[in-house]
């Protein structure tokens, strides 16, 4: 019953990001609550007028109060169980392209709110799924979810829950981690083993603690992009978790890799995917310690290299942390700087979505200069194309990143 459903109404003036398609209604926007509406309902949002404007999830808790699921307020079914099958399917349909089982079998299925699904992030690992329900809308349709990704791909054995973090404390959830959704009579998938390959790159996914969904999958692409600039060179890769760039650049032609993570389960998981390439006996040089710490001790001792590769993880997760990450973000690139021989390449990464695109490039600059060197940008990295941004939702552009030449 549409004339049924409880009313947000807008403050006076508020309507204008709505008029721009920006899914996202803030606290401060909200004139009055809709009356009776429990965290997750759907809510049709009004103009401080009385103006239908459209269809949200409504989420108390949360600054961000409701996130718009459709602009048409009239939409039939928006959120029922059909409706989210048909918006996971035309999303997969969007990623046709990208998915290859004998090359290329693992990819993003669902992108939030470059989707139209705001909340939802659902990652496929060959014979696996990997979902994140960071709403408190989606979360209280998980069963639905499930029974569409298991009727969509009927070759995937396994739906697996990675719903962690910062988002969902925001939005006044508890973490869940676990098994969702499994097919009868189905082959048996290890959920800490999922076996993928990525551009003919062998790894395996640990989906119930391996970092984000199990994998980095927006990487995906620039792994390839720096792998196949990497023939003969030295490479260093910092922050390297279980090896993506390291093992993109051994099957592009690295003479030699030093590859560095404080973690030593990370750098477990790089050398057993090292073995699963045939490359266990390669030159790669392995070392657990800080970034920081271990870029200055390489400074201190004259290490240089041909080629680094910084890959951070996010360091500033809200507005407020943008300058003390801003100067990390510095110190990293004016020592990888230095370690770089002349004619040398910087791969330099930021997936901190509060920093933007200018600010980063600021940043690296800045490094530059203060390192000493004569630096140029040759390209510019982003997340990959089954990451979409939405126009109307730039805040979805998180991962940037730059291809540095030093003299």
């Amino acid at each position: 019953m549409q004339n049924a459903m409880p009313e947000l109404r807008l403050a006076p003036g508020r309507e204008a990001s709505l008029a721009r398609r920006h899914p996202w209604i803030f606290s401060g926007a909200v004139a009055s609550a809709p009356a009776g509406a429990a965290p997750g309902d759907l809510v049709r949002v009004v103009s401080s007028s009385g103006e239908a404007l459209a269809q949200a999830f409504w989420s108390p808790a949360s600054q961000i109060r409701a996130r718009v699921l459709s602009f048409d307020p009239a939409e039939p079914g928006v959120a029922s169980e059909p409706w989210i099958a048909s918006k996971i399917a035309a999303a997969w349909t969007r990623r046709a392209g990208f998915w290859n089982r004998a090359s290329h079998n693992a990819a993003r299925v669902v992108h939030g709110e470059g989707d139209g699904l705001p909340g939802l992030v659902v990652d496929r690992y060959a014979g696996a799924l990997c979902v994140q329900l960071l709403s408190a809308g989606f979360d209280r349709r998980r069963s639905e979810i499930a029974a569409a990704l298991l009727d969509l791909f009927p070759d995937v054995s396994l739906v697996w829950e990675r719903s962690e973090g910062k988002a969902r404390a925001r939005e006044g959830l508890e973490d869940r981690c676990g098994l969702l959704a499994s097919r009868p009579g189905a082959a048996a998938v290890d959920p800490t083993a999922v076996g993928i390959v990525l551009d003919g790159v062998k790894t395996a996914v640990d989906l119930a603690s391996g970092q984000k969904t199990g994998s980095y999958l927006d990487q995906a692409a620039n792994r390839a992009r720096v792998g196949a600039l990497a023939a003969g060179l030295d490479v260093l890769d910092a922050f390297c978790y279980d090896g993506g760039f390291s093992l993109a650049c051994l099957r592009g032609g690295a003479a030699r890799v030093t590859a560095l993570d404080a973690s030593e389960p990370a750098l477990a998981a790089l050398r057993a995917n090292l073995a699963r390439n045939g490359l266990a006996d390669a030159p790669v040089e392995c070392v657990r310690g800080d970034a920081f710490e271990t870029l200055r001790r390489f400074r201190d001792a004259r290490r240089s290299f041909d080629l680094v590769v910084l890959d951070p993880p996010k360091l500033a997760d809200s507005k407020s942390r943008v300058r003390k990450a801003c100067r990390a973000y510095k110190d990293l690139n004016r020592l990888a700087f230095k370690l770089l021989r002349p004619g040398g390449l910087l791969a330099t990464f930021s997936c901190s979505g509060a920093v933007d695109p200018a600010l980063f490039s600021t940043v690296v600059a800045e490094a530059a200069v203060e390192a000493g060197r004569n630096a140029r940008e040759l390209a510019r990295f982003g997340q990959g194309p089954d990451h979409p941004v939405a126009l109307s939702c730039p805040e979805g552009l998180y991962l940037k990143g730059l291809l540095c030449s030093v003299d």
